[in-house]
């Protein structure tokens, strides 16, 4: 789900994704191949300093404490479907605001406070075989018309289930895809008008995951510290941070240590409760990286300390962005 601006964040004297075996993706080839038969061109975006911040919201109204995001599907009649409640066959985004907007604090004092109140996760007292993961991701990928004034993007949801060696399942199901404002809907749905809708109804077919090395994060500071590639700023600790999370299920103690390492980075500023795309209550932090014209967002569950959903969003004047709800995080002994 990442772009290319947020590997360029973590590149340093060692390439920090020498040694991952990538796992199947979202979509597959002959997928992506279909989509970019659709489309005329794929651009950059443009660069420019944005005003307000908006995501790619769907499903459930989307509150913030003290600030509104108001959804606003044009076809209001759609039933629910695999986009949540409310989906429409490609929605719209709106602006939403954190509850600290301007003028955010430092995020250390907070991260440090929450650090010392978090709570069992409901996985802290189960066992199984494998790790269990639900999520859904937003803008995966993201394509531009070839004037660059329309966007859409695709979106998907992923159950993992994963034993300690890293072989197991995976299922995966595409959703609708979403748009930065009506012209961009109008255009994509005449451009995707040809191809087949998204079947909400078929069951998709379980991938098979291969053997790979997977080692849980531990509670020790400096092993966490650098498997979090602190030396490389907070670009990176934020794109590790959701890794982490993506992949394991990370036990109490280390989850207060990764809140107390986000403390020490500097440049993490505190947004205040937030609600994320599944209508969870969550408190936020984010990074600027002025230098790739991009944010990066994480929510945690004010009680348990756990990631609850992360955000790249592209600072354009379309605001597109990456954005990815965990949904569940559990052991289990069956898949399916």
């Amino acid at each position: 789900m990442f772009e290319a601006e947020r590997t360029r964040a973590i590149l340093g004297p060692v390439d920090p994704a020498r040694a991952v075996t990538v796992t199947p993706p979202l979509v597959s080839a002959d997928e992506l191949i279909d989509r970019a038969g659709a489309i005329e061109a794929v651009v950059p975006r443009r660069r420019a300093r944005p005003t307000r911040r908006l995501v790619l919201t769907a499903g459930t109204l989307a509150v913030a404490v003290g600030a509104v995001a108001v959804l606003q599907p044009f076809d209001r009649s759609a039933p629910d479907g695999t986009g949540g409640p409310g989906s429409t066959a490609g929605t719209v985004l709106a602006p939403v605001s954190y509850q600290f907007e301007a003028d955010a604090p430092e995020a250390g004092p907070h991260l440090r406070a929450l650090a010392g109140t978090i709570k069992d996760a409901k996985y802290d007292h189960l066992g199984g075989r494998y790790v269990y993961h639900h999520t859904k991701v937003w803008g995966d990928p993201v394509m531009t018309s070839a004037d660059g004034r329309h966007h859409v993007a695709f979106a998907g949801e992923t159950k993992v289930w994963q034993a300690a060696d890293g072989t197991g399942s995976q299922l995966n199901t595409q959703l609708e895809p979403e748009y930065p404002d009506q012209e961009s809907r109008d255009y994509w749905q005449r451009k995707l008008d040809s191809r087949p809708a998204v079947d909400a109804s078929g069951a998709p077919a379980m991938i098979p995951l291969p053997p790979m090395g997977l080692t849980p994060p531990s509670a020790d500071p400096s092993a966490l510290r650098g498997l979090l590639k602190v030396e490389f700023g907070p670009g990176a600790v934020s794109k590790e941070v959701s890794g982490l999370y993506a992949q394991f299920v990370i036990p109490r103690a280390t989850r207060a240590e990764i809140l107390r390492i986000l403390a020490d980075v500097p440049g993490f500023r505190w947004r205040g409760q937030v609600t994320d795309r599944a209508g969870r209550s969550g408190v936020a932090v984010t990074f600027d990286d002025r230098e790739n014209d991009a944010q990066s967002l994480l929510i945690f569950d004010p009680k348990t300390g756990e990631l609850i959903a992360d955000e790249r969003l592209t600072l354009s004047p379309v605001r597109i962005s990456a954005y990815r709800v965990i949904l569940d995080a559990a052991r289990t002994d069956r898949v399916g």
